[in-house]
C-alpha cells in the first residue's frame, strides 16, 4: 500500500487541529469508560434523572441507534436503527420531556469500514461479540498523525449538526402502546423532516433518502 505522508509545510493551525484531535481520540477511548465530559451512564435511570430535575433546564442526548448502528457507519450510508428504538419514546412521555430530532450530517464520512454486510462472516462475529459484550467492534480506519493513508485519527471532513423543531410531548405517567406508537411515528417524521429540508446543502442528491431499520 502506497503511504501518502503529510507534507512538511503543513499551516500552524491544521498541526494544532490535528494536536486537539489526537487528544479527543485518546479521551473517548482511554477516558469515555469512566466518563468525563460530562457522560453518564446510557441506562434509563441515568436518563430519568437527568430529565426529572426539578428545576428544569437539562438535555438529555441520546444516540438512540446505539452500538447496532456503528456497523452500519460508512462514507454515504443512511442507515439508522430506529424502527425498534422505542424505549426512550416511553420515558420522554413519562416525564414529559419534549423530543427534539437532530441530524449530524457528514458524520459518516469520518472512518471507513471493513465491508461488513448483513450475513457475513465479520458481520456475524461482529454482532455475537456485541451480545455477549454489549459494545459494537466496527474495524473502522481513517488517517494517521504524519499520514493519511491509515490509522485510527478521522478524516478531515465537516460535520454539520441541524437541530430540528421541538415536538411537544404531554406527560403520561403510564403511557400506552398507541402512546409509544405515536409519538414515535411523529420523532421519525421530524427526524426525515429534518433530513429532506437540508440535505441539498450538504451534497446529498434527491434520491437519496434516510433507511430505518
Amino acid at each position: 500500500m502506497k503511504i501518502e505522508f503529510a507534507p512538511l509545510n503543513v499551516p500552524l493551525h491544521r498541526r494544532i487541529q490535528t494536536a486537539a484531535v489526537v487528544q479527543w481520540v485518546f479521551s473517548f477511548l482511554a477516558l469515555g469508560p469512566v466518563g468525563p465530559l460530562g457522560l453518564v451512564s446510557s441506562e434509563k435511570a441515568s436518563a430519568s434523572y437527568i430529565i426529572s430535575r426539578p428545576e428544569g433546564g437539562h438535555v438529555a442526548v441520546v444516540a438512540v441507534g446505539g452500538a447496532p448502528e456503528s456497523l452500519e457507519a460508512r462514507p454515504g450510508a443512511l442507515t439508522l436503527q430506529l424502527l425498534q428504538r422505542k424505549g426512550f419514546i416511553k420515558l420522554a412521555l413519562k416525564h414529559g420531556a419534549w423530543l427534539v430530532p437532530v441530524f449530524s450530517f457528514g458524520e459518516n464520512e469520518l472512518f471507513d469500514q471493513m465491508e461488513n454486510p448483513r450475513g457475513s462472516a465479520l458481520r456475524r462475529l461482529q454482532e455475537r461479540l456485541q451480545r455477549i459484550m454489549g459494545v459494537a467492534l466496527p474495524l473502522f480506519h481513517a488517517r494517521g498523525v504524519f499520514q493519511y493513508s491509515f490509522g485510527l485519527l478521522p478524516y478531515r471532513k465537516p460535520i454539520t449538526t441541524v437541530v430540528g423543531r421541538p415536538i411537544p410531548v404531554v406527560q403520561t405517567p403510564s403511557p400506552s402502546k398507541e402512546d409509544i406508537e405515536s409519538l414515535h411515528k411523529l420523532y421519525i417524521e421530524g427526524l426525515t423532516q429534518v433530513f429532506e429540508d437540508n440535505k441539498a446543502a450538504y451534497g446529498i442528491a434527491d434520491d437519496q433518502h434516510l433507511q430505518f431499520i
